[in-house]
């Protein structure tokens, strides 16, 4: 089953970032020369859909801007013979169809993704959390899909192998190993982060999911959970009672940039690694080295 539609919650508050996110969706917050949700954009577009759903609150709107065109903008670059960047600008108005749904409260990653049912329909979805961002050489959201069709379409939760000490700031999967696949598990439960002591493995889940649209349900079941929110965790742990769900290990560099230091960390590799800025984040880290 090819996965053509992604998911993308974009509605919280971002106050680890204020003040700077009282007008500014975080998620518009540049790294180099690109809001970071442009990042987690192209992952969807790399992994082969072609539909986001945007779950948005109000203040959000300039995230839907930035992904349409901007007509007058194109033409005064193509006049001013910018066309190369007249042509970037072009590229990302196009490069993929956009839709929102509004969140009027922030209750939870799962209140979050239960809002976009009606633009999901019946068919499985990915969700990729937009102030995460993961890079290499074949996409995180490719990966779980791939993973999802060779379990017969099943719920694919991507995970990372985290430091023990660290388990109480992520959801933790708990999991059997699947023979023919050393990367891939069948999970048990999630536990919602867990003391380093309490944690059944050292699998977290840092954002990214191939999910059925069995969620939905179990979204409409669960109670409110930690912190009087909805959470994503209690209804994939009801799934995972009614049906088969999976844990896969992803490639990749992932950044938290919803994080002061993940988005520092993000914005100095990012540079290093483009030729256009390498040379100057490298005089800058070796003067404020000093």
């Amino acid at each position: 089953m090819k996965i053509t539609k992604a998911v993308i919650p974009v509605a919280g508050k971002g106050t680890r970032f204020l003040p700077a996110t009282k007008q500014v969706p975080k998620e518009m917050l540049p790294i180099l020369k690109r809001p970071m949700v442009d990042y987690v954009v192209e992952e969807a577009v790399l992994s082969g859909m072609n539909e986001i759903v945007f779950v948005i609150s109000t203040g959000k709107e300039s995230i839907l801007d930035y992904f349409d065109r901007n007509l007058e903008l194109e033409q005064y670059l193509n006049k001013n013979g910018k066309e190369e960047l007249a042509q970037k600008v072009y590229e990302i108005g196009t490069k993929i169809e956009v839709i929102s749904v509004r969140q009027k409260e922030q209750l939870g990653l799962g209140h979050a993704i239960a809002c976009a049912e009606s633009a999901i329909g019946n068919e499985n979805f990915a969700v990729i959390l937009g102030d995460d961002i993961v890079v290499g050489d074949n996409p995180v959201s490719s990966q779980l899909a791939k993973a999802s069709a060779a379990f017969n379409n099943k719920s694919v939760i991507g995970v990372m192998e985290i430091d023990k000490n660290l388990t109480n700031k992520y959801g933790i999967v708990d999991g059997v190993k699947v023979d023919e696949y050393p990367s891939s598990f069948k999970m048990n439960s999630m536990v919602e982060k867990p003391a380093p002591e309490d944690a059944p493995t050292n699998l977290a889940t840092p954002g990214r999911y191939i999910l059925t649209p069995e969620i939905f349900k179990c979204l409409k079941e669960i109670p409110r959970g930690v912190g009087g929110e909805y959470q994503l965790t209690d209804a994939i742990n009801m799934l995972a009672k009614e049906d088969n769900v999976y844990a896969h290990i992803f490639e990749g560099d992932r950044y938290d940039t919803g994080t002061i230091e993940g988005y520092l960390k993000a914005t100095v590799d990012f540079a290093l690694k483009n030729e256009e800025t390498k040379e100057v984040m490298k005089k800058i880290l070796k003067e404020v080295g000093k």
